[in-house]
């Protein structure tokens, strides 16, 4: 990409890019929802569709001049369903929260129950945490997983049938098992509620296929498209053809206005990206990655939570294992150039401020071409880091370390 126009009208702003450039160069993205888009998504997303107003759906906005909008919006729509086998696809939402809300007012009424994982046991904010709109709204009962990290579907389906939830929610952002979708779907069948499950951690996985597909299992299906998808920040919405219009009207004009079609452009290119075969390499090696990384760690002496991962990510309790804080890894973290964010654990005694555990991402660095002789290094160094994060010195030597394994795999090459 060229910034020769940035560079001279805007030279802080400019400088700023060439920094995060830098830092991301020198670096180790290994936050669990971030990754690395190609340079043709990063073209995609800033070009002139910036600049148009697109309410509505294609052949029926409320603005002129929408023939290209209507190419790439349809060309995304397309593409998403051949990529998940959904029956109706929106690709308008501006990120996964709005997504979420979207998929609620579609179905639902205010006061509604919605069962939703316990965030401290690896769901999401916006399924039901108190801090969120949509709890202000919406009621939500929260399950949680037992000690060996799995789902007790029979507690789960007594818990459906004790509250009689409008909605069933599965989806996490911290869990790292696999989900049964069948046993969601009987349960949500048996209570009469609408089922539905978030996939933001994992579409990636499942258009690659590496894990299963739920969109059959599900009425209704959210996502991003940035994390293991690696598209643009950005939302989606996929269902059953009987809820179509409920969701399109939900979306527009019941939440957002103009949809972002320079964003929509950028997804377009990531979900053609995606159906290539090389994306399929991408998600298994994602899977193969994680594993190695679990099984390093649990060598240092650090316990996993949920015992394992069958994901992209690996939850761990530094408090527990090591005695240092949640808070006090991620600075370590950060100091050596490897990114990653605190985490709770399920029933954390600490706060969410400095909670116990840290939670660690796969997908960005196996995007750079990282595989199981790098991650095995990589978990080393976070042990060293982490065991060793009041040693100054020794960190500052660790991360030259870093520097020199990331610039032996080039992220951008053309972008100033």
């Amino acid at each position: 990409m060229n910034l020769k126009n940035l560079k001279k009208t805007d030279p802080e702003i400019y400088q700023a890019i060439v920094q995060e450039i830098k830092r991301q160069q020198e670096g180790m993205e290994l936050i669990a929802s971030e990754n690395y888009v190609s340079e043709a998504v990063l073209e995609a997303l800033g070009t002139v569709f910036t600049n148009k107003y697109s309410e509505g759906y294609p052949g029926k906005r409320y603005y002129g001049g929408q023939e290209n909008t209507d190419i790439i919006e349809s060309l995304a729509i397309k593409r998403s369903k051949k990529l998940f086998r959904a029956e109706h696809v929106n690709v308008q939402p501006h990120s996964g929260a709005p997504a979420n809300m979207i998929a609620y007012s579609a179905v639902l009424q205010p006061g509604d129950k919605i069962l939703g994982m316990d965030l401290s046991h690896g769901g999401h904010l916006t399924h039901g945490h108190p801090v969120t709109l949509s709890a202000k709204i919406y009621k939500f009962i929260g399950y949680k997983t037992e000690a060996d990290g799995s789902i007790d579907y029979q507690k789960l389906e007594k818990l459906a049938i004790k509250e009689k939830p409008k909605m069933i929610l599965a989806g996490f952002s911290a869990y790292t098992r696999q989900l049964d979708y069948k046993k969601f779907s009987e349960i949500a069948k048996k209570v009469g509620a609408i089922s539905m499950i978030d996939i933001a951690h994992i579409a990636g996985l499942i258009a690659g296929k590496a894990i299963p597909n739920p969109i059959s299992y599900f009425d209704i299906v959210t996502t991003t498209t940035h994390k293991t998808l690696r598209g643009p920040r950005g939302g989606m919405i996929m269902c059953k053809n009987e809820f179509a219009k409920a969701i399109d009207k939900a979306n527009f004009p019941g939440f957002q206005g103009g949809p972002h079609m320079n964003n929509i452009c950028a997804k377009a290119v990531a979900f053609g990206e995606a159906l290539h075969p090389s994306f399929k390499t991408y998600a298994k090696q994602i899977i193969r990655n994680a594993k190695v990384l679990e099984t390093e760690l649990k060598k240092r002496g650090f316990k996993i939570m949920f015992e394992k991962t069958e994901n992209h990510m690996v939850l761990v309790d530094v408090f527990g294992s090591k005695g240092v804080p949640g808070k006090i890894a991620e600075e370590a973290l950060d100091k050596i150039g490897i990114t990653v964010n605190k985490n709770m654990i399920p029933d954390d005694p600490h706060s969410p401020f400095d909670p116990s555990g840290i939670r660690i991402g796969i997908p960005a660095i196996t995007t750079r071409g990282m595989k199981e002789k790098e991650i095995k290094i990589i978990a080393h160094w976070i042990a060293d880091a982490i065991e060793n994060h009041a040693d100054e010195k020794f960190l500052r030597n660790l991360h030259e370390q870093v520097k020199k394994l990331c610039r032996k795999f080039v992220i951008y090459k053309h972008l100033i």
